[in-house]
């Protein structure tokens, strides 16, 4: 399947176009409302105070229940949006948003208001898109699970089973560790009362992938897909797979992964390679971890440049943020990663 997002943060619709969805799928709209759920902001304090139904409306691909072979077109209204607060922003672009970039790129035509295409508002059409693909791979027994795995250097604590993984990632605040949750809460709210943001990160599973898929080469390489849907995802600045930038801190008798056969199947006895070997799946879960930058709209005096004079200037953003995106983030990650491994399968 191949996805395109359509739309802005404040224009009237956001959605997104699936194409090659095979046919005969039964369409299980409760299961996308909650993975939506999932992504919605919470009113836990720290999430932002746009609310929004994010009622999806399908307007082709779908006949009777079942997906046709056509494309399928998902639609989210837009209806809390306060453009206004963005009108100062017009033409000095945020430190560290998508905003200059954007601008230069549309030369000058950027819809700026609420960061337009470049928002994590239009996380929500993926993760509209990434319900569909997890439907699919549920007919493969192909499952995946995440937690947030740190923020702001507070670390969870290591998943031993996929099991336990799953039943957290349904959690409100999707860690292992209750204890360190709450710490994490509480730097996201000095962050918050400092005016400020913070980052984080959030490891995922993939399980149910036989051994053999991809290739070493350019475009069918295995951690290439799932890189190129990760970082599509806003706020993602690294990817990592198994023990990641860890093999950097190895000796090989530490880092390989001896293999066992279990049930008459060849596996390892660890899985440092995260799942995959000469970018090809090697029958282990796929574990990768993603780094997502602070969120970059912060209260407080920041320096940037008039556009339309090149003097410098201090601005102060105004609007509706949150001061960490993590948590909600999780859903997303893994509709990226289900739409990636649709592409690992060829579906």
């Amino acid at each position: 399947m191949k996805y395109t997002i359509f739309g802005e943060s404040h224009g009237p619709a956001i959605g997104v176009v699936l194409e090659g969805v095979p046919p005969g799928l039964e369409f299980d709209m409760e299961a996308m409302k909650r993975e939506l759920s999932r992504r919605a902001p919470k009113a836990d304090g720290f999430s932002t105070a746009r609310k929004e139904a994010d009622e999806v409306h399908v307007l082709s691909g779908l006949f009777e229940g079942k997906t046709t072979g056509t494309p399928l077109t998902l639609v989210i209204q837009n209806s809390d949006q306060h453009s206004g607060d963005y009108e100062a922003l017009r033409y000095t672009p945020r430190p560290s948003h998508g905003d200059y970039a954007g601008f230069i790129a549309s030369k000058g035509c950027l819809d700026y208001r609420g960061g337009g295409h470049f928002s994590g508002r239009l996380t929500a059409p993926l993760v509209a898109a990434g319900s569909v693909a997890k439907q699919l791979l549920a007919q493969r027994n192909i499952d995946l699970a995440s937690h947030i795995s740190a923020i702001y250097g507070i670390l969870d604590r290591a998943w031993e089973d996929v099991e336990e993984l799953k039943e957290v990632a349904i959690k409100p605040f999707p860690v292992l560790d209750d204890g360190k949750g709450e710490e994490m809460r509480r730097a996201i709210l000095e962050a918050k009362n400092d005016q400020d943001s913070v980052g984080g990160s959030i490891e995922c599973a993939v399980w149910g992938l036989p051994a053999g898929l991809g290739a070493p080469d350019f475009g069918r390489n295995v951690e290439g897909i799932f890189s190129q849907y990760l970082f599509a995802v806003p706020a993602v600045k690294a990817v990592s797979f198994g023990a990641g930038v860890g093999f950097s801190y190895m000796r090989g008798t530490e880092a390989n992964d001896l293999f066992e056969v279990r049930d008459g199947k060849v596996l390892t006895k660890t899985n440092h390679a995260g799942g995959i070997n000469g970018g090809i799946t090697n029958g282990m879960p796929i574990v990768f971890e993603v780094a997502m930058r602070p969120t970059p709209s912060i209260a407080l005096p920041q320096e940037s440049v008039d556009l339309r004079t090149g003097e410098e200037v201090e601005i102060e953003i105004q609007g509706r943020h949150d001061p960490c995106v993590v948590h909600r983030a999780v859903p997303v990650i893994e509709a990226a990663a289900a739409l990636a491994v649709c592409e690992v399968l060829g579906l």
